[in-house]
């Protein structure tokens, strides 16, 4: 069925036409919804109007749809306009394999990362119970970058009739394009001879057609052919492949699998994709046997005189030779060299309080977070371009890129989630729940472990996704878990142990993930990396520590030195550094000191006009106005780990209230006499909530502990309750209330699988406004308290950071926007008016915690605003290739 390019299906609109096949018209369409071309396969108008095939074949998209790996071609969906049904697929661009091999053989070296992922590719398809069934070079395409994609992954089995022993649906094109020779014969020459015979398949058939793509890979030509159908099924089930035609360099290895999968009797064939992938990889590192065992043995006692003789005459070229390799000078180190990879001249590194750079394992690409204004998004630069691609998917305010062990995946978080998007496009998926978050390493057994900085100890998860589970606990003395990496092993993790925000004099641990067993590496140091040439690298004071270490032993063996100066921290006193490497030893690193951000105190009134307090600008974080609207307790960053200081707002003063561990998120009591704030220090139970007088006077006083990290405060207008949020391993983020008088034990408000927090009273204390994520984005909620009753929306496109008016009639809110503002009526049943802007507020700080608040008369807010950051410009990112080589001369390891 031929469609004019302009014709709308849904959201596509088709553009050109591609190709066409037995299994339908291909065409290049524009996804109009989400900006992104896409490609079209149109299903032929027969296929179309037969309903039993059409809904076996909806059903087997279904399945289709669920894989997900870098090297298979995503399916979308499925889109229907009048008769014509089409599938919509990941658009792939550039030549398929079929296109390459025309132009002579494929070398080697060229052939076999090629042969690696689409038997990565078959292996994740066959463990998922999909069966390829038309695997050949045609059906494969290799990207610009070298990454490979196999496409119409078990399209052969959802377009045909259903299969009998006696039928020869197994080939699609045979099936439904009779008339089409060319197409005919071009899959008929990769089928597996139990295929041709028209028997059940299973995914040996696969490995069978594996083999046939790697041997005309290697060669240039094709292994069965025929002048027609039955001449070249013919020679599929009678010919026996010329193993000679082979190129001479391939590797003993290569021709024994190759005779493995073209074993004609399936039980004797390959029996697993996978079994092809290892030897690949085996072969591309190094590690596969030269000749197999049984060449290597003695054929004949009648040749042994020859052979022994033969033995000699080696064994003394190989001496000879040998004496000649030791004195050949050693091949020659890499020369060091540097270069700048500069952003356009409006953008800015993104990001700051944690990674914003990462570089791919094998060093050919550079994922980064970077934009303009308050937004960012992830680019990916190859180190051979000259131009850096935005990420689809990625913008807003992502943080902490990392890339998955095979280069083609890179997860981050955002939105208070971890996701992951390939680098080649498409959809990003949530992974799950990332809030605050504080490093992630990706394993090779797809595991990731990630630190999160309202959950103090690390966590694990599926990189396809799932639960997160609980990997390390906090020991005693100890605060926080973050900036995790696996050893290259995949069996032990390198982590950092500090407290939330005094990471300056953390300590780097390793943790076997067998047993448990952990060991203090280093004292003083932070955001902790192995490098394969021997060394445990870390962070400390601007500078890049290196010290060699036994990643088998799991010991340091000597005494760390500096390797690298002047590289920037995260702000904020997280452990974050701003450097990544890859596993062939180039170093990217964002240069410069970067210093806690200065911001000011304004009032906004409800028009948006500011007026500045004489506050002079400091690190302002969180803060909460009096009662009285004459004080403001606030949180400044420096001096570090984070302090409680007073403002007087009359007398333009400022004096600083608490001077142990970090102390952060300040509220007031109703009466105006104290401060209630959390805390912070090293142990196991070292969160707490605490107050003290807010005239400076007595000591701290503890409310409350806790394993996790309580935040949000907010005391009820009678002065009698405290309710705030904190991480709960089961549920999330959840709402807690504490008495203020008599035992002080915390107890659940809201306690579900989303994330609740923010918690605020209404003066009266009958309300209680929250955020929650229940709808799948933060929205602003409101409940009776203490209960029970039902619940009433009151943000209608996002919000975050609840706070009501002093006489209860407003609620105002965060949104992406700005300032929101609701009428609110309790009397005689609760009722909410549709949210209305007072004013925009991008240039206006928002934090974590309390970062406004409301005049006593509800007329002005008094907010944190940004100014002009100290520091470097944010605008490079150096660049070390071959910097293995000058970290041996400069940190030697032990022979």
């Amino acid at each position: 069925m031929t469609v004019a390019p302009g014709t709308r299906l849904g959201p596509y609109e088709v553009v050109a036409l591609i190709g066409a096949g037995g299994m339908g018209e291909v065409y290049r369409a524009r996804d109009t919804r989400l900006n992104r071309d896409v490609a079209l396969k149109v299903l032929p108008e027969a296929f179309a109007r037969d309903t039993q095939r059409m809904a076996r074949f909806e059903r087997e998209a279904k399945l289709l749809a669920s894989l997900n790996h870098p090297n298979i071609a995503a399916i979308y969906g499925l889109e229907e306009s009048g008769p014509i049904r089409a599938l919509v697929m990941e658009l792939v661009e550039g030549p398929n394999l079929a296109e390459r091999i025309r132009c002579g053989p494929v070398p080697m070296d060229e052939a076999l990362p090629i042969a690696r992922q689409v038997a990565d590719a078959v292996e994740y398809a066959h463990e998922n119970n999909v069966i390829h069934r038309d695997l050949k070079p045609a059906n494969i395409k290799v990207k610009a970058d070298g990454v490979v994609k196999v496409l119409d992954f078990g399209l052969a089995k959802a377009l045909s009739d259903e299969p009998t022993e006696a039928d020869m649906s197994n080939s699609p094109t045979l099936s439904m394009a009779a008339t089409m020779q060319g197409v005919i014969l071009g899959t008929a020459a990769y089928m597996a001879p139990e295929q041709a015979k028209g028997k059940k398949v299973d995914r040996r058939a696969d490995v069978w057609a594996f083999g046939v793509v790697l041997y005309e890979m290697l060669t240039g030509k094709p292994l069965f052919s025929g002048e027609t159908v039955a001449e070249t099924l013919a020679s599929v089930m009678l010919k026996e492949p010329a193993f000679a035609a082979l190129p001479s360099n391939s590797p003993p290895a290569i021709r024994n699998l190759l005779r493995r999968c073209l074993e004609r009797v399936p039980k004797r064939r390959l029996q697993h994709a996978g079994e092809a992938r290892i030897l690949i990889e085996d072969i591309l590192s190094g590690a596969a046997p030269a000749e197999p065992v049984a060449a290597r043995g003695i054929r004949s006692l009648g040749r042994r005189t020859l052979l022994v003789g033969a033995g000699c005459l080696i064994a003394a070229c190989a001496a000879t030779g040998l004496a000649v390799w030791r004195l050949r000078p050693a091949t020659p180190p890499q020369p060091v060299s540097r270069f700048v990879v500069p952003l356009l001249a409006n953008e800015q590194l993104r990001g700051t309080t944690g990674p914003m750079v990462a570089l791919s394992p094998d060093g050919t690409q550079l994922a980064y977070v970077a934009g303009t204004g308050g937004q960012g998004q992830i680019y990916l630069r190859a180190m051979d371009s000259l131009e850096a691609r935005p990420i689809a998917g990625t913008e807003g305010n992502p943080v902490n890129p990392f890339f998955s062990p095979d280069g083609q995946w890179i997860g981050f978080f955002a939105a208070g989630k971890l996701k992951k998007v390939s680098v080649s496009g498409g959809a990003v998926m949530t992974l799950c729940d990332g809030a605050f978050p504080r490093g992630a390493t990706w394993g090779a057994n797809d595991t990731i472990v990630f630190a999160l900085g309202n959950s103090p100890g690390l966590s694990q998860i599926s990189a396809a996704g799932g639960d997160p589970q609980v990997l390390t606990k906090l020991g005693e003395g100890e605060g926080a878990h973050h900036w995790p990496q696996f050893l290259p092993d995949g069996k032990a993790v390198l982590y950092a142990i500090g407290t939330p925000g005094i990471f300056d004099d953390a300590s780097i641990a390793v943790q076997r993930l067998d047993t448990g067993d952990r060991r203090i590496l280093i004292r003083g140091g932070t955001y902790p990396r192995y490098v394969p040439t021997g060394h445990l690298i870390y962070y400390r004071a601007g500078t890049i520590m290196a010290v060699p270490f036994d990643a088998s032993r799991l010991d340091v063996l000597g005494t760390p030195a500096p390797a690298v100066e002047g590289v920037m921290a995260g702000t904020g006193n997280g452990g974050a550094a701003q450097f990544s490497f890859s596993g062939l030893g180039s170093l990217v690193y964002v240069p410069g000191v970067l210093q806690a951000a200065e911001r000011t105190l304004v009032w906004v009134d409800r028009k948006g006009t500011e007026t500045p307090l004489s506050a002079p600008p400091r690190s302002y974080d969180d803060l909460s106005l009096s009662p009285d609207g004459r004080q403001v307790a606030v949180q400044l960053l420096e001096p570090a780990p984070g302090s409680i200081w007073i403002y007087d707002v009359p007398r333009g003063t400022l004096a600083r209230l608490t001077f142990e561990a970090t102390a952060n998120l300040p509220v007031w009591t109703p009466d105006g006499k104290r401060i209630i704030y959390a805390v912070s220090r090293p142990g196991a139970n070292g969160n707490s909530l605490s107050w003290k007088a807010a005239d400076g006077s007595g000591a701290e006083e503890r409310l409350m502990t806790s394993e996790f990290v309580p935040e949000t405060s907010s005391v009820s207008f009678d002065g009698k309750a405290l309710a705030f949020h904190a991480v709960s391993p089961a549920t999330g983020q959840d709402i807690w209330v504490v008495p203020l008088e008599g035992e002080r034990k915390p107890k659940p408000f809201l306690q579900t699988p989303f994330s609740e927090l923010d918690p605020v009273f209404s003066p009266d204390g009958r309300w209680l406004a929250y955020a929650s994520t229940e709808s799948g984005r933060n929205e602003i909620y409101v409940q009776p308290f203490p209960g029970p009753g039902g619940k009433w929306l009151i943000s209608t496109g996002g919000g975050a950071e609840p706070l009501w008016s002093r006489d209860g009639r407003e609620l105002f809110y965060r949104s992406r926007d700005g300032m929101m503002a609701v009428d609110i009526q309790t009397q005689p049943v609760f009722q909410a008016a549709t949210p209305r802007m007072l004013f925009e507020g991008r240039s206006y700080l928002i934090g974590r915690g309390p970062d406004y608040d409301i005049s006593p008369d509800g007329q002005r807010f008094l907010m944190i605003k940004q100014v002009e950051s100290r520091g470097p410009a944010l605008n490079q990112i150096n660049v070390v290739l071959n910097w293995f080589e000058e970290l041996k001369r400069r940190v030697p390891t032990r022979e």
